[in-house]
């Protein structure tokens, strides 16, 4: 059977090599099939994934959304009345209620007590490392660490840091599973000076490897004298993060990524002792309480407000406390247990795709079996002579094919550097040739002979196996071909 015979609606229920594939899966992972609620959740709010045939791997990337979130969120709007929440007038104070409503249903599906930590919202999880990175109290001698697979919204807190003259480390990750070294991280918490504010930002999931970071290390660094970033986005949406029991200062998050609507929404989760130290540069509107022209002076709003620019997206934050609504209804421990099983099956599967000459088909970065990683699965395909495809001809390929997955660096360029194995001598001469401005195109010139990116997939809140095998057969399609010039 083809391929693409295989996407269409109640084929692979006639293919004997799905079959077996199932049945050795089921065996294999026995704890899938109490997860059987998610594939009725499925075909009853996701229809349109298996009508179009469509094979959804870029979770990482963006959940996606269940019919009914949509159509409760338009009732909500179609049947009353909400207006501009910075006032008192009465479709305002409705407004103002369904904004603390949201604002207590992220407090209460991260366990995050509104005594210690307050919920600001953002934009998007960028929006919230903004807030941080721009108010954080950045002297000289003080510190930013962080682990060397970070998102570029992390780590472009780093321009903050040096126009304030302080120092920003990177704690190296190792080939071949992309972890850091615990010893390494003590040495680097180590070389502080305590008298100043440091900050250490790390994500609990790498969005380029999958690897999932200690959330033991926040407690590591808070005893030695530091404010702990926890960068949640890719974690959050297939894992639980209890901040009953874990204290990172500052988490930021994005809700499409955790149930795919509304987009243009995220949050800081910021604990007060740690919000009390950031000093914002700006003021604008809805974040004072007071502000003079002639007086030539403000005062700063308190709690949240104090670092919510201008006016929310005030209609969307109903569609928040949906999301998370429908999330506790499908359960994160369910979700988990399924993106585990399935990236279990498909690490194995790939890892074991091999040419005629034994050469592998597949080079996985990062752990290639299942514990302490998440559903994000990043690698390179390689030829039978050991020459690489080109992961944009792999992703025009799984188009083809109604394949959604992503490919590039993922805005994780040190992930991807240490990953490819580019090394920092010839990424400096590199930048030092290059003329003000370097796209894409000129960076692949410049490393000619190396990859300058992978392939990622990822499940989530709906995968099921069909969706990795589907991918399985994809990717062995490329056994004993030669890599396109």
């Amino acid at each position: 059977m083809s391929f693409e015979s295989l996407l269409a609606p109640g084929a692979l229920l006639q293919d004997a090599d799905y079959q077996a594939a199932l049945t050795a899966f089921l065996q294999a992972y026995p704890e899938y099939e109490t997860t059987g609620h998610i594939d009725e959740l499925r075909a009853a709010e996701y229809p349109q994934l298996d009508e179009r045939g469509h094979v959804y791997l870029d979770y990482t990337g963006g959940s996606l959304y269940a019919g009914s979130q949509l159509q409760d969120h338009l009732n909500l709007l179609r049947e009353h009345i909400y207006g501009n929440p910075h006032s008192s007038n009465p479709t305002s104070l409705a407004t103002t209620r369904l904004v603390e409503k949201a604002r207590n249903a992220v407090h209460d599906y991260f366990n995050a007590s509104p005594d210690e930590y307050l919920v600001i919202f953002t934009p998007n999880a960028s929006g919230a490392l903004k807030l941080v990175g721009e108010a954080y109290p950045f002297f000289e001698r003080g510190q930013f660490l962080l682990t060397f697979d970070n998102h570029n919204s992390v780590n472009g807190i780093r321009e903050y840091v040096r126009s304030r003259g302080a120092i920003t480390r990177y704690v190296p990750v190792s080939l071949p599973d992309l972890r850091v070294d615990e010893t390494r991280l003590k040495e680097f918490l180590g070389q502080a000076d305590t008298t100043m504010p440091n900050l250490f930002a790390y994500p609990a999931q790498s969005n380029f490897s999958g690897v999932q970071h200690p959330l033991d290390w926040i407690d590591l660094a808070h005893n030695r004298g530091w404010d702990v970033l926890l960068d949640a986005a890719a974690f959050v949406p297939t894992n639980r993060l209890d901040l009953g029991e874990w204290k990172p200062d500052f988490v930021p998050v994005s809700f499409y990524k955790m149930f795919g609507y509304p987009t243009g929404v995220g949050c800081l989760l910021a604990r007060r002792a740690a919000l009390e130290k950031l000093e914002r540069p700006w003021f604008a509107g809805g974040t004072i309480s007071v502000a003079s022209v002639q007086g030539d002076t403000y005062y700063p709003a308190k709690g949240p407000a104090a670092f919510e620019d201008g006016t929310l997206n005030y209609l969307a934050l109903p569609a928040v406390t949906i999301g998370l609504q429908h999330l506790r209804t499908v359960g994160p421990e369910p979700i988990h247990h399924r993106v585990r099983t399935l990236t279990g099956w498909l690490l194995d599967a790939l890892h074991h795709l091999r040419h005629e000459t034994g050469t592998r088909l597949i080079r996985i970065y990062g752990p290639v079996k299942n514990e302490r990683r998440g559903g994000t699965v990043t690698m390179n395909f390689y030829d039978p002579a050991g020459r690489f495809f080109d992961h944009r001809y792999i992703e025009a390929e799984a188009n083809r094919r109604n394949i959604s997955l992503r490919t590039g660096c993922f805005c994780n360029p040190g992930g991807g550097e240490i990953a490819l194995e580019l090394s920092r001598p010839e990424l400096v001469a590199c930048f030092r040739d290059s003329d003000d401005r370097i796209t894409m195109d000129d960076f692949r010139l410049c490393i000619d002979g190396k990859n300058s990116g992978a392939v990622r997939v990822s499940a989530g809140l709906v995968s099921n196996f069909a969706d990795v095998y589907r991918f399985y057969r994809f990717a062995r399609g490329f056994l004993n071909q030669p890599a396109t010039e």
